[in-house]
């Protein structure tokens, strides 16, 4: 559990180092964080109260002591700003953020194998984590482990759970895998879904669906509006034949003089 005391000084994010400056060892480690992010920002849009990080460092207490630097791949926080100024989060530090620790943390393992299912989850123990995924798509029966594994913090342990797509009740979403095109990548990612299990949209989707949304509006303002010729030349034409004049056909149609006589074929 995070311990705080008033009385330590310690250090602001401005002091602390932003990371361990320790390079990640394959791009999934920062694609698939960004592509959660990036979701989140679509679906929480309009909302001020979360913070997702990516490869960013973790600075927190625990039995008012600071601990070693946590760097998680990723890492989900509720009940935070947004944003903190127009800098941006140099890292996150729990007493720089009211001691709110990440709900959600994740790791992609990669070809050098860091400690994701030992020393790592002890460390988010520590932390308070209380969801911690370890995502394993290449390396999994190397370290004799499955794919996807996420914990849940219960009462000091973490306990893995069973189900996929995980439902987090505390943000309303799922988390899982699901295989996709994203960056001009065909393959497995991780993905927020629904309660019904539908995968939400990735950013390109989005943009095809608005796009496309566009385009329908577009053919049926113009559809709607060649219906309404088609109706006006009609009526026209009936009342011309019936003996109106132009100026009559005008008042009683709500057209110009102009109009009229282009759909009669007169200009």
């Amino acid at each position: 559990m995070v311990q705080f005391s008033p009385l330590l000084r310690l250090p602001t994010s401005e002091e602390l180092p932003c990371s361990d400056e320790t390079p990640v060892d394959n791009e999934l480690q920062n694609l698939i964080p960004n592509l959660l992010l990036n979701i989140l920002a679509l679906l929480w849009s309009k909302r001020q109260d979360w913070f997702f990080g990516v490869d960013m460092a973790v600075y927190y207490l625990y039995q008012g002591e600071r601990q070693p630097t946590v760097i998680p791949d990723g890492f989900l926080s509720i009940g935070v700003p947004r944003s903190t100024s127009e800098k941006g989060r140099l890292s996150y530090v729990l007493w720089e953020e009211n001691n709110i620790p990440p709900l959600l943390a994740i790791e992609i393992v990669s070809k050098n194998y860091n400690d994701e299912y030992e020393e790592k989850k002890e460390k988010y123990t520590r932390l308070g984590v209380k969801y911690y995924l370890i995502y394993n798509p290449n390396h999994w029966k190397r370290d004799k482990h499955q794919p996807f594994e996420l914990y849940r913090l219960e009462q000091g342990k973490y306990i893995l759970q069973s189900t996929e797509p995980y439902w987090i009740p505390e943000i309303d979403l799922g988390i899982g895998r699901g295989k996709i095109t994203h960056v001009g990548l065909e393959r497995e990612w991780l993905l927020w879904y629904d309660r019904e299990g539908n995968a939400y949209p990735i950013p390109e989707e989005a943009v095809e669906t608005e796009r496309q949304q566009k385009e329908f509006e577009r053919q049926r303002a113009e559809k709607a509006e060649r219906a309404l010729k088609e109706q006006q030349q009609q009526i026209v034409t009936q009342l011309f034949s019936s003996g109106l004049t132009i100026e009559q056909i005008a008042t009683a149609c709500n057209l110009s003089l102009t109009e009229v006589k282009t759909i009669l074929g007169q200009l």
